[in-house]
């Protein structure tokens, strides 16, 4: 065991920076590194997981909650088609003879209350999982995108230390010949 040139702290054998202070570590009088690459801890929780989905996020802590999710995503799934906007404009329509022979006022309440509402729900609920779903691949596309720019950063990382690796070789060469 050594101790740190610059502040004193204990080091492990062959440890080419100080962990305290950052400080490369000489060998032989000659610095074997200038930089040590320190991942950042998110790289480390990033790798246990892959993205995730909204699937992933529904609650799920005890048995009710995950019946009530259940129940929730297949009621969305089979209310948000077009289908059943298909459905639900059938069935208002049947009661638009109705509303016509009440008035106008009958009228409005109808389109507001009975077509409207009806109708709307499913299609907005349809454009809501395609938005989700373009969501979804955008964000899987971004992380994609972290994965590659991670593992470029990484090949440079291993490059400079290659040319670090040269470099400190022949620096210890040119001390070498300068002294002998």
């Amino acid at each position: 065991m050594s101790a740190c040139p610059e502040c004193g702290a204990t080091l492990a054998s062959g440890t080419h920076a100080c962990g305290a202070c950052g400080a490369a570590i000489p060998a032989h009088g000659v610095a074997s590194t200038i930089f040590t690459h320190v991942p950042h801890p998110h790289i480390a929780l990033r790798k246990g997981h892959a993205p995730f989905k909204r699937r992933d996020l529904l609650p799920g802590a005890n048995a009710l909650q995950r019946f009530n999710s259940m129940v929730a995503v297949k009621i969305t799934g089979a209310v948000g088609t077009m289908w059943c906007a298909y459905a639900f404009a059938a069935l208002a329509l049947f009661s638009l003879p109705e509303a016509i022979r009440g008035g106008t006022a009958t009228l409005v309440s109808w389109v507001a209350q009975t077509f409207l509402q009806l109708v709307l729900l499913s299609i907005i609920i349809v454009g809501q999982k395609v938005d989700g779903a373009a969501s979804d691949k955008r964000a899987l596309d971004t992380y994609n995108d972290a994965e590659a720019v991670l593992h470029e950063a990484l090949q440079i990382q291993a490059h400079l230390a290659a040319q670090d690796k040269v470099l400190t070789e022949l620096c210890a060469q040119a001390r070498s010949g300068r002294a002998g």
